[in-house]
């Protein structure tokens, strides 16, 4: 099994640019990865949910890996596919195609719709683990997907422990679980999923932090992370506070179509989101606009 080299710092969970008929655009992905390197970015997840993943071709994802691996400047990044599927049979396909394209890791959410066990869900990790030499992330998104991974079910403490996985995104406010994980096995690599609660994941132990808003505001975490590293609380408290009012604003407004235009606001068109997502108002655009000018 292949030795996963160190993976910490912040990761962009990088979003689907689509031109103006709706294509996929190659050429706006490297856009952004070039501007988010320049701005401190250590690596970039590619195809997950701020990718609008569920609404993308099986094409698409593999269109997707393979622009961000053919990227100019990929000996300067790290990168990680989302090879996420309610089958593990096209699971397992995304894997092969990110082992290929020399990906650094590879990252699932557990298998949902149909409520699977502890137990399915492990052999699921396991087969992907199995299927291809890349170092395995758990992406523990329980708002999303409606299963809570149970850290004290035989099967779950096997993987987390016995080398299927690697580590965890927990885009999870339950802090406490990231922590007992982090318990449980030092060695997995933990990564914050919820940019709201950085700075209390980074002092339980994570090791960065993977973030939808890093998108465009990873020169504000950038500080946060160095207010932090200076061990000046106050500062980092304050600086989460304005990331914080930030994304209650995206949210607010549906997180993923704000993220898109706030990219297009400064300077790079990433197209629209896909339907079901709605098209942002007038004034909910200048409210954005205004919340993050008062707070970046």
């Amino acid at each position: 099994m292949k030795k996963m080299e160190h993976m910490g710092g912040f990761f962009v969970a990088a979003i689907t640019p689509f031109d103006a008929n709706g294509q996929f655009s190659a050429k706006a992905l490297h856009a952004l990865m070039d501007r988010t390197i320049s701005q401190g970015a250590s690596g970039f997840l590619i195809g997950g949910s701020s990718a609008e993943c569920p609404l993308l071709s099986h094409k698409e994802r593999i269109d997707g890996l393979m622009a961000a691996a053919h990227y100019d400047g990929r000996e300067k990044t790290k990168l990680m596919a989302s090879v996420a599927s309610i089958s593990t049979d096209e699971a397992m396909e995304y894997a092969k195609a990110a082992e290929t394209l020399r990906y650094d890791a590879m990252i699932s959410t557990v298998p949902y719709y149909y409520k699977f066990g502890m137990k399915q869900i492990a052999e699921y990790f396991v087969k992907l683990r199995s299927h291809a030499d890349l170092p395995l992330f758990l992406y523990n998104f329980p708002g999303n997907t409606g299963v809570e991974i149970d850290i004290d079910n035989e099967y779950i403490r096997g993987i987390l422990t016995d080398g299927t996985i690697a580590g965890v995104k927990q885009t999870s406010l339950n802090l406490y679980q990231m922590e007992r994980m982090k318990n449980l096995n030092d060695q997995l690599v933990i990564f914050g999923g919820f940019d709201e609660v950085y700075i209390g994941a980074r002092m339980l132990g994570a090791d960065g932090a993977i973030g939808s808003t890093f998108n465009f505001t990873l020169p504000l975490f950038m500080k946060l992370e160095a207010a932090y590293a200076a061990k000046d609380y106050e500062l980092a408290r304050q600086l989460q506070r304005q990331a914080n009012n930030i994304m209650q604003a995206l949210v607010s407004c549906s997180l993923f179509p704000s993220i898109k235009h706030m990219l297009k606001v400064q300077g790079l068109d990433v197209g629209a989101c896909r339907a079901p997502f709605p098209t942002l108002t007038d004034a909910q655009k200048a409210y954005i606009e205004k919340v993050v000018a008062e707070n970046m």
